[in-house]
């Protein structure tokens, strides 16, 4: 995670060098376009309906529907589920094909950054670790904000009951897994460290943007996720591989999901 920033590149001969050519603004760029159609556009619109939510009265009072239904008729509910979820995926490939540079790179960029099968056991051991870490950290957090009035009531799946309802909101904490710690982890804090920040900042910066968009749930959302942006980032910078955080953050999302019931209340 210590790469040096990239050079400009050299103007090919016999041609003028590009205005926006330089490779900051390459990284640049690429930044705000996986952002653009990802995460980051889900932290505009957090902070929007956190406004949202403070016009409308006191923030213990509103509610946050996660995995709503999409459609009244079934079926159709499924078709635009799996939809949301395998569209919501196209940042994560598009991550992956930056990093990698070619499509011919994929599978080593996957190595490079531990999306793989290698360390089957060590991977699921240390995503089961955290995952009762953050899990506890989080159900605290989000009591304490409730008792506090700081923190919307969260319900985690407005699905019906429904032969795939299940199904669905296993691959939708796998959408999420993926999405958020390739996206933020692997690649954000790869594109920053090649601009050439300090690690300090990089975990400062993805751990602050994890919380936002989050944060129309409430404060204490916002802050366990800031916590769980900083330990995920952390344990990837030493150990080289993301596939722990994706475990770990499959099974909060799955448990989460499935039994808000007993969790949330």
């Amino acid at each position: 995670m210590s790469t040096p920033a990239v050079p400009d590149p050299p103007a090919t001969p016999g041609r003028a060098a590009p205005v926006l050519g330089s490779a900051r603004a390459d990284l640049w760029t690429q930044v705000l376009l996986v952002l653009g159609v990802s995460l980051g556009a889900s932290a505009v619109y957090a902070v929007l309906s956190l406004a949202e939510h403070l016009a409308r009265g006191p923030l213990a009072e509103a509610q946050a529907t996660l995995n709503p239904a999409l459609s009244p008729l079934p079926l159709l509910d499924l078709a635009r589920q799996l939809a949301g979820i395998g569209l919501d995926l196209v940042p994560v490939l598009l991550a992956l094909y930056l990093l990698a540079g070619s499509a011919a790179a994929l599978p080593a960029v996957l190595r490079r950054i531990g999306l793989d099968a290698r360390m089957p056991w060590p991977d699921l051991g240390l995503g089961a670790v955290l995952f009762l870490l953050m899990g506890l950290g989080t159900l605290a957090l989000y009591a304490a904000g409730r008792a506090l009035g700081l923190t919307a009531a969260v319900s985690t799946s407005g699905l019906g009951e429904h032969w795939w309802t299940v199904p669905v909101l296993l691959a939708s904490a796998l959408r999420h897994a993926l999405v958020e710690e390739v996206v933020v982890v692997a690649f954000l804090a790869d594109r920053l460290t090649r601009l050439g920040w300090r690690w300090p900042a990089v975990l400062a910066a993805t751990a602050v943007f994890r919380g936002l968009y989050h944060v129309y749930q409430g404060v204490g959302p916002f802050l366990g996720n800031v916590v769980m942006g900083l330990v995920f980032a952390e344990l990837y910078r030493r150990t080289g591989r993301v596939m722990p955080l994706v475990v770990a953050h499959f099974l909060l999302d799955a448990v989460g999901f499935l039994g808000s019931a007993w969790l949330l209340g």
